[in-house]
């Protein structure tokens, strides 16, 4: 199992009544620990469907393989063994880590280094990560040292192995959950579960409609650490949502506030006033990562890039009255449930 702190936590809520339906019809609804968190589904049943035992057992597989593969809280996994070896290492690695590595190389080309998956050495010198001791602001020494240890480009693939010129160790944080949603909506569909509501540790993916015809409806929360507010409810059909904020895990020092997202760029965490970012996106993957990409890069420059690449992006920012919220056009088509 994965730290809880090492997922921000659940920002997305989803409620389904299990009512039964017409032509044999009902909803199932089956739910565990993964992650350090939880995970659910809820799908429409139809008479000769599978039953809630089975989606439980290939919903539970898929998510043991992605700890198996991707935890960097179990030293047998196969990301940790590749982040315990030395600088000019390489490691065979299973196909979906190396297509993570390919996004993360993505996201940080097209984010010019502020969204990286290697930050996870600054994330311990912080007191974040795995391996974090103190929650503190690390001398300027110190952060100078383990800056030469992140970067993106420190990592290659090489005929199905993953290398590093660097003694770089990589975090799939900010899109496991992600790619781990998409995996179990595409098992959905090989099931024949057509109307399904997927979620891991906050992250979503809703297809089809409920029993009774009405869409699923999500409950964005409004990002506080003091208690749970629903800001906004948005209806989806065939995307995947993920919200990333900065107020669930930071610590404070001399009066100022520390948060576990950071930018790569710096070494630093973020500082700027956007609380949060909930994204729509087909895949619940890339929603995951852009996510986390649009709150690293911030207010404007996340606004900019959200814009450019046609991202439907919801923007929440700290004001002196409270919050403040912005969305564009495509989230306000998608979040009422329109296709496009």
């Amino acid at each position: 199992m994965w730290a809880s702190h090492f997922w921000p936590g659940p920002v997305l809520w989803a409620a389904a009544l299990l009512l039964a339906g017409c032509g044999g019809e009902r909803m199932e609804s089956i739910s565990g620990p993964t992650m350090g968190s939880t995970y659910s589904v809820q799908y429409v049943r139809h008479a000769d469907g599978p039953a809630a035992s089975r989606v439980k057992s290939e919903v539970e597989g898929i998510l043991a393989e992605v700890d198996r593969q991707m935890s960097t809280y179990r030293a047998d996994s196969d990301i940790e063994r590749f982040n315990e070896l030395p600088a000019n290492s390489c490691q065979p690695m299973p196909e979906p880590v190396l297509q993570l590595v390919r996004v993360g190389e993505q996201l940080a080309a097209d984010s010019e280094g502020a969204f990286d998956l290697t930050v996870e050495p600054l994330l311990n010198l912080w007191g974040f990560g795995p391996q974090g001791r103190e929650e503190k602001v690390p001398s300027a020494a110190a952060l100078a040292q383990v800056r030469q240890r992140v970067g993106h480009g420190h990592l290659r693939i090489e005929a199905g192995q993953l290398c590093k010129d660097a003694a770089v160790e990589v975090d799939f944080n900010s899109i496991a959950a992600g790619y781990a949603v998409d995996r179990i909506a595409a098992r959905l569909g090989q099931l024949g579960v057509d109307s399904f509501l997927a979620e891991a540790t906050g992250e979503l993916k809703a297809v089809g409609r409920k029993v009774d015809g009405s869409p699923w409806r999500i409950a964005l929360e409004e990002p506080r650490d003091d208690q749970q507010v629903v800001q906004r409810v948005i209806a989806l059909d065939g995307y995947g949502v993920s919200t990333s904020g900065d107020y669930r895990n930071y610590f404070e020092q001399d009066g100022r506030r520390y948060s576990h997202t950071f930018d790569a760029r710096t070494g630093r965490p973020i500082s700027h006033k956007l609380a949060s970012v909930t994204v729509i996106h087909p895949s619940a993957l890339m929603a995951d990562g852009l996510s986390t990409l649009l709150l690293i890069l911030g207010p404007e420059a996340g606004w900019e890039y959200a814009e450019k690449h046609r991202i439907a992006a919801f923007f929440v920012m700290r004001a002196d009255t409270g919050f403040v919220t912005r969305s564009n056009p495509a989230f306000d088509a998608l979040s009422a449930g329109v296709k496009q």
